[in-house]
């Protein structure tokens, strides 16, 4: 029943991924997520909840506000269907309801994570703190459970990967404390399934930011430009989640 577990998910990745075009905006300036509601940049009137329904709105609003005809950014949308289908997958990828709601609610964090660091620079605390206690939280229930995890794994992947970025932090002065954070969360949480999973997390984070650095110097960066690694830890985050366990074992056999 995997298209009915994707079905029910949909809903849940919508309003997460419209939740996550608030937190993109907020979050980097100190805003409260909650209040005031949202409103058109340009004239101040409050979006209406007809007009907040994730993508469709945007689409029978040909991208405009409705009282000023300002124009809505497509990062929007894109951020809305972006979620959806993370958490869509995620939830069609793992069988087990622990792991899949475990694992979506990962994966569903990386876009705006990933977008707020290339725009400013910055992992917010704000992100990185609840998730490390909910994700912990999560673990030692879905242990007692029976739910198909491992939390002192998962505090060992947290340990491995946010440890072994802090001392990159500390050695070299070129990464962020947020980068260490979001390492650890996806540690927590991957290395419950298996620190292999951890492995290719951070394997695929470094060939991810390799290749960017490369794109980014043919683009005109300076050699001495700082690239923000955060999007390459969100993005190795779900290469793992989704074919951590096969890269793993793929591997092995090269090395053995």
């Amino acid at each position: 029943m995997v298209w009915l577990r994707g079905l029910v998910a949909l809903p849940f990745g919508l309003a997460v991924g419209s939740f996550m075009t608030v937190a993109i905006h907020r979050l980097p300036a100190g805003e409260s997520l909650a209040r005031p509601r949202s409103r058109c940049p340009r004239c101040g009137t409050e979006i209406r909840n007809r007009d907040n329904v994730p993508v469709l709105s945007w689409v029978l609003l040909r991208g405009r506000c409705r009282s000023c005809g300002e124009r809505i950014s497509a990062v929007y949308p894109l951020l809305e269907l972006a979620t959806a289908g993370l958490v869509v997958a995620a939830v069609a990828r793992y069988d087990r309801p622990w792991v899949g709601g475990m694992v979506a609610a990962l994966v569903a964090m990386m876009p705006a994570i990933a977008l707020i660091d290339l725009r400013h620079r910055i992992i917010p605390n704000r992100l990185t703190y609840p998730a490390l206690a909910g994700f912990a939280a999560y673990l030692a229930v879905a242990r007692l459970a029976g739910g198909g995890v491992d939390p002192v794994r998962g505090l060992m992947g947290a340990a491995a990967y946010g440890g072994g970025l802090l001392v990159v932090a500390l050695v070299s002065g070129g990464m962020g404390m947020g980068d260490v954070k979001l390492a650890a969360a996806i540690g927590l949480v991957l290395g419950s399934l298996g620190l292999g999973v951890v492995g290719v997390a951070a394997g695929a984070a470094i060939v991810l930011g390799g290749l960017g650095a490369v794109v980014a110097l043919a683009m005109g960066a300076g050699r001495k430009a700082k690239i923000p690694f955060g999007p390459s830890i969100a993005a190795g985050a779900v290469v793992a989640a989704f074919w951590g366990p096969q890269l793993a074992s793929a591997y092995l056999r090269t090395v053995t």
